[in-house]
């Protein structure tokens, strides 16, 4: 019997090396530490957590650190993906008035895939509870290229990176790149 779709693309795209723009978004951090160019430099252990896996899956990764201000996260996001396959944003999704990526990234994007979100909000209620509803997270594609906005928690940052990016990036990057 022939295997579900699904599962033969997702054999199609094991073992591929993709690069990742990995972008935290943190005014505390960034008055502290300025444009910081590894998560070391500024003591973010969400970023570290996500470079860390994505590297244990054999993908390569950059590192840029930003405010929560829109043009700043706007112009980092394209800037990052003329030489990344994919971008996760990490921070700046909560409701503060300062939390803005969500409507930074959300303009740019061709498409949207909903099911980021809701499977995070779902693995997230599984850990937090009802306080899951008030994540944002959200994913989409900007010219070809995946881009993934999750919560700067350093536990959201390992739920969202290995429960769903890590096993999803090559099926997600061979669908948008089909012609």
């Amino acid at each position: 019997m022939d295997r579900p779709s699904h599962e033969k693309h997702k054999e199609q795209a094991k073992g591929m090396a993709y690069k990742c723009a990995v972008i935290t978004v943190s005014t505390s951090r960034y008055a502290k530490y300025g444009a910081a160019g590894s998560p070391e430099e500024c003591e973010d252990e969400s970023g570290k957590i996500i470079i860390d896996l994505l590297r244990g899956a054999g993908h390569r990764t950059a590192y840029r650190l930003l405010s929560d201000d829109r043009l700043m996260i706007e112009r980092c996001v394209m800037e990052m993906l003329r030489d990344a396959d994919a971008a996760i944003v990490c921070g700046g999704t909560g409701l503060t008035a300062s939390d803005v990526t969500i409507e930074a990234v959300t303009p740019m994007l061709q498409k949207t895939i909903p099911g980021f979100g809701e499977l995070f909000r779902i693995k997230s209620y599984e850990e937090v509870g009802t306080a899951s509803m008030l994540s944002r997270s959200m994913a989409g594609v900007i010219e070809d290229k995946a881009v993934f906005c999750i919560p700067g928690s350093p536990n959201a940052a390992k739920t969202a990176v290995s429960g769903l990016i890590v096993p999803e990036l090559g099926h997600v990057i061979s669908h948008i790149r089909k012609k």
